[in-house]
């Protein structure tokens, strides 16, 4: 009878691919990012060789880049990546003869070389990234041309400064001379304006000359200036108020020609 032969061949196929011993070989651990190799063999010569792995993106969690026949043709090599950290887990895979490889456990761990491509994937609080040291040589150095631009307007803008002063005390001394009218508070403002314009121009000493000091720095219609402001306090009006063009004359002839710096 044939089904007892039949029966026999067939337990023994079974008892021949049940002995079949494929085994991984493998790092002990994974490289987060890099290309590493993992061999599935039989580890037993007297069996046939492994067939083919039913895989093509995906060797469980990691990333298949490349598979080729092992060069005693006893099984076969996958190059494969690692994109994520903590413990990767191959499952048992089906050769399609009967048999089925181990399952494999890969540590991945998350620390990584400073300077590496792959710092900072994975993330979580399990991380040990390196730190990264503040590059402050560096840092100083940039900070050389700003600081430089900042101190040249620093020192441009304090060179200008009295030039601001002085033609905003112009400024302010050409809106309200002569004083439209002749209460105390309006002749004090118009002093107190022409007093500011002197300080800006001559020094802060500008605001206490009398008589002798105007005269003394050639400045005449100032000195009828002040008169007149004191005359019309008390109503009067001689000596008259001095025109505008006359002041500013006055001090643009002392500033050798020129309008005020």
């Amino acid at each position: 009878m044939r089904t007892p032969r039949l029966w026999a061949m067939g337990c023994g196929l079974w008892s021949l691919c049940a002995s079949a011993s494929p085994a991984w070989r493998a790092p002990a651990q994974m490289k987060l990012g890099e290309l590493q190799s993992l061999e599935l063999r039989e580890a037993d010569p007297a069996n046939p060789s492994l067939p083919r792995p039913a895989v093509e993106e995906r060797l469980g969690p990691l990333h298949l880049r490349a598979m080729e026949p092992l060069p005693d043709g006893r099984g076969w090599r996958f190059q494969v990546q690692a994109l994520a950290p903590g413990l990767a887990v191959i499952p048992a895979l089906d050769l399609g003869n009967g048999q089925r490889s181990p399952e494999l456990r890969l540590w991945v761990p998350r620390d990584v070389p400073f300077g590496g491509p792959w710092v900072g994937v994975g993330g979580g609080n399990e991380d040990r990234l390196p730190a990264s040291p503040f590059p402050w040589v560096w840092a100083c150095g940039l900070l050389v041309p700003p600081l430089g631009l900042l101190a040249l307007g620093i020192s441009r803008w304090r060179k200008g400064s009295a030039g601001r002063r002085l033609h905003h005390a112009l400024h302010v001394f050409q809106k309200q001379w002569p004083p439209r009218e002749r209460s105390r508070g309006s002749l004090d403002a118009s002093h107190g304006h022409g007093r500011d314009l002197l300080a800006a121009r001559f020094g802060e000493a500008a605001r206490a000359w009398g008589p002798a000091d105007f005269q003394a720095q050639g400045l005449g219609p100032w000195d009828q200036w002040v008169e007149s402001l004191d005359a019309a306090r008390f109503g009067l009006m001689d000596p008259p108020f001095p025109s505008l063009d006359t002041l500013l004359a006055a001090l643009e002839a002392k500033n050798g020609g020129g309008p005020p710096p």
